[in-house]
C-alpha cells in the first residue's frame, strides 16, 4: 500500500506526487528560465556558478546533473572538464529535457540527455566524479533514495552537490514569507500564466528539510564529510558530501 508524503501543504499518496510534480514542470517548462531569472534577480546564475566551482572538477571529469531540467547546470559543468570530460543531463520530466535539449544546442554545448528517475539511476556503480542536482531534491518523493542513488554512481573520492531552497535567516523570515506567498505567484500568473505551480514552489521550499537536517540525511544515505554553505542569507544551501 502506497503511503503519504507532501505537495507543498498538501498530503498525497506517494504515487501521487510524481503525477503532480510532472504536471507542474510541464506547465512552466517553456518559461522555466525566466521565471528564474526574475523570481532570483539573476541571483540563481550565481548560485549555480558556486556550485560548479565548489565541484572541484577538473578536465577530463565526469558529472551527472540529476533533474537537471534546462540544462544550465550541465553546461557549465560541460565548460569545466572540456572536450575530454563526460556530462550527462538527466531529467524524469521529457518537457524539461527538451528545453534543455534546444538551449544546450543553441549554445553550442550538449551533453548526453537521458529521461530518468532519480530514485533509479541508469548508469554502474562508482562511475562518476561529481554527481549534483539543483533545486530538484525537494520535489522527489523518496529524498532517501536519490540520496542513496547518487552516492551509489559516485566513484571513490567522488562528491555529491545539492543545491536547493534552503531555511532563510530568521530575522529575514516574515519579508520572506510575504514575497513567497504573494510575489511569486503573481509572477507566476503574469508571466508563465500558471499561479498554482508557483505557490507549489513556495509551499515545497518550506516543506524541504533546513540546512542541518539536509546534512543528516545525506550522512544517512553514506555521504562523508558533509558541510554547506548557505547563500543569500540561507534562501538557497548548496551541500557538499564525498564519498570514499
Amino acid at each position: 500500500m502506497s503511503g503519504q508524503t507532501h505537495f507543498g501543504f498538501e498530503t498525497v499518496a506517494e504515487r501521487e506526487k510524481a503525477r503532480k510534480v510532472a504536471g507542474v514542470f510541464d506547465s512552466v517548462a517553456g518559461k522555466y528560465d525566466l521565471m528564474n531569472d526574475l523570481m532570483s534577480g539573476g541571483l540563481h546564475r550565481l548560485w549555480k556558478a558556486f556550485t560548479v566551482q565548489r565541484s572541484g572538477l577538473r578536465e577530463g571529469g565526469r558529472v551527472l546533473d540529476i533533474a537537471g531540467g534546462s540544462g544550465d547546470l550541465a553546461r557549465a559543468f560541460a565548460r569545466r572538464v572540456g572536450k575530454s570530460g563526460e556530462v550527462w543531463l538527466s531529467d524524469i520530466n521529457r518537457a524539461m529535457l527538451e528545453v534543455g535539449r534546444d538551449r544546450s544546442a543553441d549554445a553550442g554545448v550538449l551533453p548526453a540527455i537521458l529521461q530518468c528517475d532519480a530514485e533509479r539511476l541508469p548508469f554502474p556503480s562508482d562511475y562518476f566524479d561529481c554527481v549534483s542536482v539543483a533545486f530538484g531534491l525537494r520535489n522527489m518523493t523518496h529524498k532517501d533514495a536519490a540520496l542513496a542513488e547518487m552516492r551509489r554512481v559516485l566513484r571513490p573520492g567522488g562528491c555529491a552537490l545539492v543545491l536547493e531552497f534552503s531555511h532563510v535567516w530568521r530575522p529575514l523570515s516574515g519579508l520572506y514569507d510575504w514575497y513567497s506567498f504573494n510575489v511569486l505567484p503573481w509572477l507566476g500568473k503574469r508571466i508563465a500564466d500558471d499561479e498554482a505551480s508557483y505557490r507549489y514552489l513556495a509551499e515545497s521550499i518550506r516543506m524541504h528539510p533546513g540546512q542541518e537536517e539536509l546534512k543528516q540525511l545525506m550522512e544517512q544515505a553514506g555521504l562523508e564529510d558533509v558541510e554547506y554553505y548557505s547563500l543569500t542569507a540561507g534562501v538557497v544551501a548548496l551541500h557538499r558530501g564525498y564519498k570514499y
